[in-house]
């Protein structure tokens, strides 16, 4: 039976989210709310909020974990001919939260295949927005001659960064700004980011899956750690991909 949520009622232990045997693996709890002590608590955690228009707040953890260690990162051979045109071409670079309002919302808009509708509400932008004025939410944006072309978001909490959606209007754009997430990450000591769910693409990338325990273990030892006290890209990071092979 699932757990509802008050207020004030902290998180289930994780153990008590719904095996894979049943429809909805994962699932944790339902209620509560999205203020941002509630969703700092839920990531320090492994908790997320996933939910559709008209479905209360659903709490979720599952077991297995789709993670991108970024040392694995997979750097393809056509990405990186793409980069590489990216840094020689003049008006293209690499912005951190500079228009986060506008990247959520195109994530939110972004067609998704097999899925109708977006898991990014109305509620849960806001919800994020309110969070990345906290300094907590950040955006990693693709730019072409000043139009913004692809990106992503996600949460950076201590020496932990979860990824949560991207977009793109341009080929290959949000594979940029990716790679420019993981370049800033491993600049400043981030060795993991949280891609909550499996899929092949994330797979093509290098994600991979931990077991609920091993993720949760890495959290309690990074959540906590000193995290990057600026965020802002520098092409200097390139350098972190070997763009030259």
């Amino acid at each position: 039976m699932i757990t509802w949520l008050n207020a004030l009622d902290p998180f289930p232990d994780t153990a008590q989210a719904w095996s894979a045997a049943t429809d909805a693996p994962g699932l944790l709890a339902a209620g509560g709310d999205l203020s941002v002590a509630r969703l700092t608590d839920a990531y320090r955690h492994g908790i997320f909020p996933w939910f559709s228009e008209g479905q209360p707040i659903l709490w979720w953890t599952p077991d297995p974990r789709m993670v991108l260690p970024v040392a694995e990162f997979k750097l393809t051979r056509s990405l990186r001919k793409t980069i590489g045109k990216f840094l020689r071409t003049p008006g293209c670079e690499i912005r951190i939260d500079s228009a986060f309002d506008q990247v959520i919302e195109a994530c939110a808009n972004a067609p998704r295949h097999g899925q109708n509708g977006t898991w990014i509400v109305p509620d849960m932008q806001a919800a994020y927005k309110r969070w990345h004025a906290a300094g907590q939410v950040h955006s990693f944006e693709t730019w072409v001659n000043g139009q913004l072309v692809g990106g992503l978001y996600g949460i950076g909490l201590g020496q932990m960064f979860y990824g949560e959606s991207m977009f793109t209007r341009q080929a290959d754009a949000s594979k940029i700004a990716l790679a420019a997430l993981v370049c800033f990450c491993r600049a400043h000591g981030i060795t993991a980011i949280d891609c909550q769910q499996r899929t092949s693409h994330l797979a093509s990338l290098g994600g991979r899956t931990w077991p609920r325990a091993e993720f949760e273990a890495h959290l309690r030892g990074v959540v906590d750690l000193k995290g990057p006290q600026v965020w802002a890209y520098d092409d200097s990071f390139w350098s972190h991909l070997d763009l030259a092979a």
